[in-house]
């Protein structure tokens, strides 16, 4: 005759039940609402990023599209594939928890891992780019160059794969020497899409408000316009960095976890919910790229 002390005893030796749930399939739930709550809370959060930049870029579609269109397509794009492949092995993970097959547990996150390290490095990449060219929109936090110093190097010896802190001249293809003492943000790119506005009677009357100084370009108010777009580009990608960095810590507590072998069809929630945060972290780069990277490019051709 069963007892409510076997009962309990039952309870307790099922594979990862917490003491506050009397059953597996309550804490199931119970996780999986959670889950689902904080994920609702992030896409309110995000949200409200997305509509502050789709404000200022119906607000200032010209600068916005000259800062969007000096980004670096590849290195969006592929990260871009990057995270969807990451996503492809997040899912196997939950795959192959479900089975039971431990080997391979470990082999899909150690892989998500990589692809999320990938992505990083990548955005490393981008950042230090934008740091010696003067695009970091906060005052002080670019490279500091008085321009002496790259004079000097020119006459020393260099290699190939040198970084030259050289900018665009009025978009003509012109070089001129990188020149930011304070490091300040500075735009150097030139204002094509303005121009070509202008030219084929595009170029609106509240435009030119935000361009233009008594009928003329005005240079000083449209690299403000264009600061804008990279202050935005850089919380929106930070924040995603961010998470894309807890999401690496989560990876690391699931492999450690993967390898001693916790996981199984009985118990395998944690690997399910941290596989929604992973894919939630996905979808919003996915959103991000084409936004910020890919923005008024036709306008180019």
């Amino acid at each position: 005759m069963s007892t409510h002390a076997d009962a309990h005893d039952h309870h307790h030796h099922e594979p990862g039940l917490q003491h506050q749930f009397e059953n597996m399939g309550q804490q199931e739930e119970s996780v999986s609402i959670g889950m689902w709550m904080f994920l609702v809370q992030e896409i309110m959060f995000f949200g409200g990023l997305f509509t502050a930049y789709m404000v200022f870029r119906w607000r200032y579609p010209m600068a916005f599209a000259e800062g969007s269109n000096h980004l670096d397509a590849f290195w969006g794009g592929l990260n871009t594939i990057v995270l969807i492949v990451s996503s492809l092995t997040m899912a196997l993970t939950v795959y192959y928890a479900q089975k039971g097959m431990r080997n391979m547990q470990v082999i899909m996150i150690a892989l998500t891992m990589l692809f999320g390290t990938v992505f990083l490095g990548v955005k490393a990449i981008e950042y230090t780019d934008k740091y010696n060219n003067g695009l970091i929109p906060v005052a002080g936090w670019n490279k500091r160059s008085t321009g002496a110093e790259v004079a000097e190097k020119a006459q020393a010896f260099a290699f190939p794969w040198e970084i030259r802190t050289e900018a665009a001249d009025a978009g003509h293809g012109e070089k001129k020497t990188y020149i930011n003492p304070r490091g300040d943000f500075q735009w150097n790119y030139g204002h094509k899409l303005v121009e070509q506005a202008e030219k084929g009677g595009y170029l609106t009357a509240d435009e030119k408000i935000h361009y233009y100084s008594s009928g003329v370009f005005d240079p000083f108010k449209f690299q403000e316009k264009v600061r804008l777009f990279y202050f935005i580009y850089f919380v929106m990608t930070g924040l995603h960095a961010l998470h894309m960095v807890v999401g690496l810590l989560l990876m690391a507590w699931l492999l450690w976890k993967a390898w001693l072998g916790t996981f199984s069809a009985l118990y395998y929630s944690p690997v399910e919910m941290s596989g929604l945060y992973w894919h939630f972290v996905d979808i919003v780069w996915i959103f991000l790229f084409p936004l910020l990277y890919l923005l008024g490019r036709h306008f180019i051709h």
